[in-house]
């Protein structure tokens, strides 16, 4: 479907606590769908990574709402990506003294919604 880029709007949801892999599984399932479509889909899948990515989506949607005057009926997912963030490391303790290195990732999630041409 195409799609007007030029008025496209976007919302960035920064620092998520959650593993950019784990998001990519789910924006795989909402790009390229229409925004009612992509509501539907994030409310009922069973990941946490749904949470922020609907958060996200619902901004980008207010966004092209109140700074182009679109109307979100009309609305499509044009991008939508999860690049990773900085990685908190943590450290456990072991056995004999050892500390094994844990790390826990962050992620940044993009969402861009246009209307449909």
């Amino acid at each position: 479907m195409p799609v007007n880029t030029e008025q496209e709007s976007k919302a960035i949801a920064r620092y998520v606590r959650m593993s950019p892999y784990k998001v990519r599984r789910v924006l795989d399932q909402i790009r390229g769908r229409s925004y009612r479509e992509a509501l539907i889909i994030l409310k009922f899948m069973p990941y946490s990574a749904c949470e922020p990515i609907l958060k996200a989506l619902l901004s980008a949607a207010a966004n092209a709402e109140h700074n182009r005057g679109l109307n979100r009926g009309e609305l499509i997912v044009s991008k939508a990506f999860a690049d990773g963030g900085p990685t908190l490391k943590r450290f456990r303790p072991r056995a004999q003294g050892r500390a094994y290195q844990i790390r826990k990732p962050t992620c940044h999630i993009t969402v861009a919604v246009a209307p449909e041409l």
